[in-house]
This record gives structure tokens, sequence and C-alpha cells, in this order.
């Protein structure tokens, strides 16, 4: 009795666990379990939410005898410790603020790990949708959270960046256990040579994978690039606090608004002095804006090879009409069929194409139209195996009308996505996405995706802020 009392009483004082068995990571995160999806990458193979191994410690290291026999207080040490943090006594005000931010930040993550396993479906009837429709949703909107309200060229907010790298590792972290198995060649010391099976990460993870990491992390320091810059931001029809200051400083105030489309009037006006930018800071500018060209490029070319990857759903094939002259219409189709030397850019230059709501709209007819010719040359070809491997090799196969109909859609499509780079996802590869089960192909899709449109809306900012650059000079000239 006296024992326990006596070890309660050192607990009270303050007494801590020693740092060698408590925070052996202090920059990993926890595990939620050990055999499921894994929330950070640690050192330890024990979960966080696990029971502790015995009274005395939750890990394997020597702990100190007077160890507290609180089980309460020792899961609560253990899942904070997982997540880098550590949980004082007799704190003051300012740490019992951090403390409360970090239960809520623990909070956040038991809500997204029971997301996760419950596919989305708050009811827990099993009627939530698959593992890897969740994943892909969950980082779809993740970037929505942490760079949907970030519409201006600064620096992210370190609260958000710190979120989004925390939990991308998390979501990222599946992939560790997606593995495929080789074959590999192994000498045993009698001079044998011996075969074995070994695994490795799946091809297109263990490609894709760090290539998008890489892109993230410079997408990140693009932003970051952009301190104490020469031009400022006002919101759209109001004067802000920088440029009201910098007016004053000049004795004068001129600002050269970005024409706006009416959709997008909440969009932030960047605003540059009087002469405009200087030559270094248009030369950033321009760097920093051919930087993302490229990544948006390699994001986009990533996430076009991961599409074509995914399974067709039976579901769109079901739904092709039967005549691929029916998607296209009479005048595409009869140029398609009746050209001799076919030119996707001069179809697409007579056609006029205004919006990008007309460019997706046609998008999604040609590829309808493409997998009808598709469909109907493989049944023009069901015939025994061996006499269909002969007939695919022949040239009269690659004569085939509906073969040659569907390369001509292909090319079509192909232009067509070259010429409006900032398409939207046609009715196939939403459908892929919705019927998709390759958790891999989920988190590379959805991880591209993301990193595209970020890419994309970066370039465009720059784009704004060059274009009030030029106008500014032109006018004092």
């Amino acid at each position: 009795m006296d024992n326990s009392l006596s070890s309660d009483e050192s607990y009270d004082r303050g007494y801590q666990p020693s740092p060698s068995s408590m925070d052996q990571s202090a920059v990993e995160t926890s595990t939620m379990s050990s055999d499921s999806f894994l929330c950070r990458r640690t050192n330890s193979d024990v979960s966080a939410f696990s029971e502790s191994v015995g009274d005395g410690s939750y890990s394997g290291d020597a702990s100190p005898s007077c160890w507290p026999n609180v089980k309460s207080n020792l899961s609560n040490q253990a899942v904070l410790s997982r997540l880098g943090m550590k949980k004082r006594m007799n704190l003051t005000d300012d740490k019992l603020e951090d403390l409360e931010d970090m239960d809520s930040e623990l909070e956040l993550m038991k809500e997204r790990f029971a997301k996760l396993l419950l596919g989305e479906d708050m009811s827990g009837s099993g009627k939530g949708v698959c593992t890897a429709v969740t994943i892909s949703n969950t980082i779809t909107n993740l970037y929505a959270t942490v760079f949907g309200a970030n519409l201006r060229l600064e620096p992210l907010n370190p609260e958000k960046k710190a979120m989004w790298k925390r939990e991308m590792e998390c979501l990222l972290s599946v992939c560790d256990y997606i593995v495929e198995l080789t074959p590999v060649s192994q000498t045993l010391p009698n001079g044998t040579c011996v075969e074995m099976m070994t695994s490795r990460p799946r091809s297109d993870i263990y490609i894709n994978l760090p290539a998008l990491q890489k892109l993230d992390a410079m997408l990140i320091e693009v932003l970051d690039s952009f301190q104490d810059t020469e031009f400022w931001y006002a919101e759209q029809g109001s004067i802000s606090s920088k440029s009201t200051s910098s007016a004053a400083a000049s004795g004068s105030f001129r600002r050269i608004s970005v024409q706006r489309s009416e959709d997008k009037w909440w969009v932030p006006v960047p605003c540059v002095p009087p002469g405009g930018l200087s030559e270094k800071s248009r030369k950033h500018l321009r760097h920093k804006r051919d930087s993302c060209n490229q990544i948006h490029k390699a994001a986009m070319a990533i996430n076009s090879s991961i599409l074509s990857e995914m399974e067709i759903p039976e579901s769109y094939m079901a739904s092709l009409p039967k005549s691929g002259k029916a998607c296209l219409g009479d005048s595409i189709y009869r140029y398609i069929s009746t050209s001799e030397k076919f030119s996707p850019e001069h179809l697409l230059d007579c056609l006029h194409i205004a919006s990008e709501h007309e460019a997706l709209e046609l998008a999604d007819r040609v590829e309808s139209s493409m997998y009808t010719w598709r469909r109907k040359a493989c049944m023009s070809n069901s015939k025994s195996s061996w006499v269909m491997v002969k007939d695919l090799m022949s040239e009269t196969d690659r004569n085939d009308k509906n073969h040659v109909l569907a390369e001509r859609a292909e090319t079509l499509l192909f232009s067509l996505k070259q010429r409006f780079p900032e398409l939207s996802q046609t009715s196939l590869d939403t459908c892929k996405i919705q019927y998709n089960k390759d958790v891999g192909q989920a988190v590379l899709e959805s991880y591209s995706r993301v990193l595209e449109s970020f890419a994309y809306n970066i370039v465009a900012w720059i784009e704004d802020v060059i274009h009030v650059d030029r106008s500014m000079r032109n006018q004092d000239q």
C-alpha cells in the first residue's frame, strides 16, 4: 500500500519516463495499428493504440523501476509520444494551450483513421466505398483544406504546411506495404546457386511515388521563395494596407487590375509599384513560372499514365452507343472517315472551340467513339486464339476500318488535351477513379492530380503578376 502511494506521489511531483523509452522517434509519428493502415512511419512495431506489453512499459526498452502503474496515463503518454508530443505536468497557461492544440490534433487523426476504416459510411453498416476510393477522396479533400484558400504567391502558413506533410506521410505510408515478389539468385556457402523470391515495392509505386514527392517539395519551395516581394495583393475592389502605405510613400497610387471573369471575383488582384518591378524580380518570376510549367507537365504525365493503366469499368463499356458516328456527329465523323491525310490540328481549328466546357464535351464524345470502334474491332476478330494472333500481326488487320477510326479518334483526343492542358477529367477518367479498387493506383492518381492542379495555379498566379507589371510599364512609356 505504501509502495503504491509513494509511486503515485512521485508521479504527481512531475516524474517523467526516460527519453530513451518514451521518445525514440520524435520526428516520426504514430502508427495507428500494426496490422492495418499506418498513420506514420516509425521505428517501433508496437501500435500506439494497443495495450502495453506489461505494467512497467509499452516497449521492449528498459524503463525505470518506479514506472507508475496507471494504464490510462500510460496510454495517453504513448499516444502523445508517438505523435511527437510530450505531456508535461505543472503547465503554464501557454503550455496548457499547446497541450489543448495537441489534443485537438490527436482527435483529428482519430477522425481521419475512423473514416478510412468505415469507408466514409458513418452509419457503420458496411455500405461505404472501398479503401482505394476513400484514400483518393481523403487526399483530394486534404489538398482543398490546405491549399484551397491560398490564392497568392506567398509562403504557405506553417501550420498548414505541417498539416500537409504530416497527413500526406500518413496516407502515403500504405505504399510501403504494397510489394511484388521477384526472383533473385543467391549463392550458398557451399557454392550452390539457388533462386529465391524476395519482395520489393511494386514497380509503379517504386518509380512514380519518389518523383511525386520530389515535385511536391519543389512546389512548396517555389511558394517559400516569394518572401519580401515587390508586389502585393488587394482584394477585388479594395486597397490593402500595404498598398495604401505604398501609395502614401510614393505620393500617388496606380493599380492595373487583372481582367477577371465573373466566376472568379474572389481571387485577389496583384499590385505593383509605379514603374513596375525590378529586373531581378521579373527574372525570378519567369524562372519560377518555367519551373512550375515543367512540374505541371511531369505531374500530368504521371497522372495520365496511371489512369491509362486502370481497368475500364464494365458500366462504362455497357453505356457506350452502338455506333461511333452517333457519338461524334455527322461533320466530325465525315472528316475522320473520309480524309486520306488526317490532321487533328486542322480539325480542331475548324471546330472553333470557344470554352473549356465545349472542349470537355468534345473529349467525352471522342473518347466514347474511340472505345466503341475498338470494341467493334475486337468483335470482328473473335476467332480462335491462334488465328486471332496471326490476324493482329498482319497488315490487313491494321487497315480494318474500325481500327483506323479508333486510332484517329485517339490522335484527336491527344491533340485536344495538348491544346487544353487545363482540361478537366473526362467521363471515363472519373468512372475509372470511382470504380478503382487498387489502393496503390488510387494514391498515385490522386497525389499526381492535386500536384498538377497546384502547379497550374502557381503558374496562373505568376502570369497575373507578370501581366500587371507589363501593363504598368507600358503605361509609363
